[in-house]
């Protein structure tokens, strides 16, 4: 008798703390009976289970959700299952803290998810934006950071944002296949520290460096990053470590604006073990100092991390071609493919001047990489020791006139366009930027 009590207790528990997934929507699946609930969608139009307008690609399902949501709905508007019943009581673990979901939308914007207990507790919603319109794209959102908080057990209920912007029309969203998965393997992270700079400081405008005095930065995670920060020390070496990360928003506004327009380069020191692209963009705020007043320009530059090591971003202020001004900088923006994955460490993130012509351009050669012939009157033969990232041909105000992705390690340019005269050369190799000169005849 005392074991058979047992056993109903334990099942009970059990039956008490199931979680009800996947959630996929077809006839008898979890979602399709569920009682859905759209809050802060102006005539509130209900949760619709259709037939899957898109068959095709990687998503094959019958059916599927479909939200419309409305031009005078609040951004975040959305659906909620209903508490307990649906998709049962958990807890948020190593085991399902990773979890996707199917979107096809009409529009680029973040789709978000959150979970809340019967209690009120929520964890916040998680964004990640699609990156593809009018066909199937599976967003992965990581929970990880929420293990162990009070808002990650007897989670009794999921929330859903398919549509969180501001809209100027209605935006019919379908979602499907909600599925929980592990965290996987843990992620390596650096076991040194980043490679000290040596600029004199009197040359430098440092935001974050342990050799030279900060400047004021009003905060390295806006309220409208999408990505955790965390501050660490690698043997005694302050780092920044994003994670879960789409893209992160650092702030100098204000009285903190940055002018570095005596500045010729911006450095950032990264190490990562999943990101694919790195993308690094400056904001600026122009003369009126304010946000979207109609004087602001921006430049965002992508790079291919080199994997498990620190990549040294030395970046020609020149190669940022659509800032009009680097006299207003007020936004530094991290972003990374994939998107809301990405673990980045960041150290090192400082404007230097290169003492040099003022152009933004310095050289800065390896003997190693060769340019044949140079001077050079319509072909250059350009060769690595080791694949190059990017190579691109910039002439002395910084602008790029070519960029192409080698194949090889010897590579062909045709340069019989080019005006006669001076250019540099820049091989981005293993996270650095390498220039060599080249003159045009």
């Amino acid at each position: 008798m005392r074991n058979l009590l047992l056993f109903i207790s334990l099942l009970v528990i059990n039956t008490n703390f199931a979680q009800n997934g996947p959630i996929i929507f077809e006839p008898g699946g979890f979602g399709t009976l569920w009682t859905w609930t759209v809050f802060e969608n102006d005539t509130q139009p209900p949760l619709e289970i259709v037939p899957n307008p898109l068959m095709a690609g990687i998503n094959l399902s019958s059916q599927v959700a479909k939200f419309t949501a409305k031009q005078n709905g609040m951004p975040w508007a959305g659906c909620e299952s209903l508490h307990g019943s649906d998709i049962g009581t958990f807890t948020l673990n190593a085991s399902n803290c990773i979890v996707k979901i199917m979107v096809n939308k009409p529009i680029i914007s973040n789709v978000g998810i959150k979970f809340a207990t019967a209690a009120g507790a929520s964890t916040g919603e998680l964004l990640v934006s699609n990156t593809v319109i009018n066909q199937w794209e599976e967003l992965t959102f990581d929970f990880t950071s929420i293990i162990g908080a009070p808002s990650s057990t007897n989670i009794d209920q999921i929330i859903i944002f398919p549509d969180f912007l501001a809209r100027s029309q209605d935006n019919i969203c379908y979602f499907d296949n909600i599925k929980f998965s592990s965290q996987g393997p843990p992620l390596n992270e650096p076991m040194t520290p980043a490679p000290t700079p040596t600029y004199n400081a009197s040359n430098v405008i440092s935001m974050f460096s342990n050799p030279y005095t900060n400047v004021a930065v009003d905060t390295w995670q806006t309220g409208w990053s999408q990505g955790a920060l965390t501050d660490l020390q690698i043997a005694g070496n302050d780092t920044k470590k994003y994670s879960n990360l789409n893209f992160v928003g650092i702030e100098t506004t204000g009285a903190n604006i940055l002018d570095v327009s005596n500045m010729t380069h911006l450095r950032v020191d990264a190490w990562t073990a999943n990101i694919t692209n790195f993308k690094i963009k400056l904001v600026d705020f122009g003369p009126n100092l304010a946000y979207a007043g109609g004087d602001d320009s921006e430049h965002e530059l992508t790079f291919v991390p080199s994997i498990e090591s620190w990549n040294t971003y030395d970046i020609p202020l020149g190669n940022f071609t659509s800032l009009n001004s680097t006299q207003h900088i007020a936004q530094l923006i991290f972003a990374c493919d994939p998107v809301g994955s990405g673990v980045v460490f960041i150290d090192n993130v400082l404007f230097r001047n290169s003492n040099g012509s003022g152009s933004g351009l310095e050289e800065n050669t390896s003997t190693e990489i060769q340019l044949i012939p140079n001077p050079a009157t319509d072909k250059l033969m350009i060769t690595h020791p080791i694949l190059a990232n990017r190579i691109s041909i910039l002439n002395l105000n910084g602008q790029v006139l070519m960029e192409l992705v080698p194949q090889m390690l010897s590579t062909e340019i045709n340069i019989s366009t080019l005006p006669s005269g001076t250019y540099f050369i820049q091989s981005e190799i293993e996270g650095q930027i390498i220039s060599n000169r080249l003159v045009k005849l």
